[in-house]
């Protein structure tokens, strides 16, 4: 019977983000663990007066070992999502822990990080435990989570942070709503740096993101006669919170960046020492306003939201540059009878777990801007670092946290056959390059 915990990748190209190295070769795992790989019998050549070899024979592979020849592949550490809604608990008809972290692993993702704009929200111990036991029993990839800034996501009182760090949140963001009040941000912020875990923020101002905008305030929004948000609701809370990461000395983590000043002052602040991160999702690299069909907020209706052309080419700039030193996907799913409502009631939101890797890969690599290896942190070493975490690598004796990739062979998104329960994506159809070969599959000791 065969082991499924023996496993030998064949022919493949080995990408390791941390040692920085593409070499062409094998690699073995064994009980979740990569090993070295075994080496196997040569015949001896032949001689006209063989003398008799009483050696032992060299050790060869398991001969129960599954064998997963990946000629024209490529193997690489599991790559690192730090932006997740899994919606449960009170949100499952549209998401699972358990679809969710399905979607990640056939994404090409080990590990997700999920946000706590649950109903209830996350932002007690009791509710951080719910949300790790049920990553661990769906079993499908590595499920961490964050906990609230405040209590209840209200922005009024800071949640109490020491208790949810110790139950295992790797950051503190209420995410989906900002904290606007200053000196709960302040407190927040003091308190999460004494205890050395990031703030995430979506910096959005609430005094402007509440007058009903639904997409990027702009000639677009004009001609579709549209409500917009405009880019300063952005740009003011990214000023403010890079003011209190330097005042406090919290590591502070920008998330979902989409404006072109937005990466400016990031930038701007890295360079005087501050502690400041940045992301950007695959649809702010390959999208912009004027691709907004108002019939279509399945697609079309994010928050932040699809911003200017201008913007569009600085947030590809900042993640060349290494200002936006991390991807996410800011996987967001709603059923479609909630996307149905129109453009202006539909919530906001789309799915990416299954198509991060095409559409961050095509924007980025394909077009000839960025070397694979830095995409590839940008998925991995990088988030691994914000969440001080080891970063993730192929040597032996590490996890065998692997995703097999084909980053040659185009591929058409076909949103109906996702895992997740979300359908709601601007990528149907679309014809990508890069696509992860099922962790699922080839992990099977995690299912």
């Amino acid at each position: 019977m065969q082991d499924p915990k023996s496993i030998l990748i064949r022919n493949a190209t080995l990408l390791d983000p941390n040692a920085g190295t593409a070499v062409k070769g094998d690699l073995y795992i064994e009980g979740g663990v990569i090993v070295p790989t075994p080496a196997t019998r040569h015949p001896t050549p032949a001689t006209p007066h063989p003398t008799p070899d009483t050696r032992p024979p060299p050790p060869d592979r398991r001969p129960d070992a599954r064998v997963i020849d990946a000629a024209g592949l490529y193997v690489a550490p599991g790559l690192i999502d730090v932006h997740v809604h899994l919606r449960e608990p009170g949100g499952e008809q549209a998401e699972t822990i358990a679809t969710g972290s399905a979607a990640a692993a056939r994404g090409g993702f080990a590990t997700i990080v999920a946000m706590p704009n649950t109903r209830p929200p996350i932002d007690t111990s009791e509710r951080v435990a719910f949300v790790l036991e049920q990553g661990r029993k769906a079993g499908h990839a590595e499920v961490l989570t964050t906990a609230c800034l405040t209590r209840g996501r209200a922005g009024e009182e800071v949640a109490p942070l020491e208790e949810l760090a110790a139950a295992g949140a790797v950051a503190f963001t209420d995410d989906g709503a900002t904290v606007q009040d200053d000196d709960v941000m302040r407190d927040a912020m003091r308190r999460a740096a004494a205890l050395g875990i990031p703030v995430m923020d979506h910096a959005q101002d609430r005094a402007m993101e509440l007058r009903g905008g639904a997409m990027h305030e702009g000639a677009r929004s004009r001609a579709l006669g549209i409500p917009g948000i405009p880019s300063e609701a952005e740009i003011r809370i990214v000023t403010r919170d890079i003011r209190l990461a330097e005042e406090t000395g919290c590591a502070l983590h920008i998330q979902h960046v989409s404006c072109a000043a937005s990466v400016d002052l990031i930038r701007d602040a890295q360079a005087r020492g501050v502690r400041v991160t940045g992301e950007a999702t695959p649809h702010h690299l390959l999208f912009c306003d004027d691709d907004v069909d108002p019939a279509r907020p399945d697609r079309f209706k994010m928050n932040p939201p699809l911003r200017s052309a201008r913007d569009r080419a600085r947030i590809r700039e900042g993640v060349i540059e290494g200002v936006l030193s991390v991807l996410a996907t800011d996987h967001a799913p709603h059923s479609m009878t909630e996307k149905a409502r129109g453009f202006l009631k539909a919530p906001f939101g789309i799915v990416g777990l299954e198509t991060a890797v095409g559409a961050s890969y095509t924007a980025l690599v394909r077009s000839g801007r960025m070397d694979r290896m830095r995409w590839l942190r940008a998925w991995t070493t990088h988030p691994a670092r914000l969440l001080k975490r080891p970063a993730p690598s192929l040597a032996v004796g590490q996890p065998a946290q692997v995703v097999l990739l084909d980053l040659d062979t185009p591929w058409t998104v076909d949103a109906a056959s996702f895992r997740s329960l979300g359908r709601n994506t601007p990528f149907d159809g679309m014809e990508l390059v890069g696509r992860a070969v099922d962790m699922m599959n080839l992990c099977p000791w995690r299912t």
